[in-house]
């Protein structure tokens, strides 16, 4: 099972359904019905195993089709301050949204 990591405990991770935006991976890319673990700063001393969901849903689109609300709920102001720190790293390359489903939390 992999692990999908956060480096915050968001308030979102509190609902039994919740979505994340994750760039695609060269190696796996992730996949609708795949179980995965999801792990509170998985690279750190603190880390944290929060439980097991299903990612239920899949899209694929560009950074700025990320909405206002979906923005608020992710822990930012609004959607440009998103939109301008998800395309410092990767150049506003298309982006998964992943909406998860938890299994089996810790919390």
């Amino acid at each position: 099972m992999r692990i999908l990591g956060f480096s915050k405990k968001w308030p979102k991770l509190n609902d039994i359904e919740f979505t994340t935006f994750r760039f695609t991976r060269k190696d796996r890319d992730w996949l609708a019905g795949e179980n995965v673990q999801i792990v509170y700063k998985p690279r750190s001393k603190e880390r944290e195993i929060l439980g097991v969901a299903r990612i239920k849903e899949k899209e694929f689109l560009k950074v700025w089709d990320i909405t206002e609300y979906e923005a608020v709920v992710d822990g930012f102001n609004n959607a440009l301050e998103m939109w301008q720190w998800l395309g410092k790293p990767k150049g506003y390359k298309r982006i998964n949204k992943l909406t998860l489903r938890w299994l089996k939390s810790n919390g």
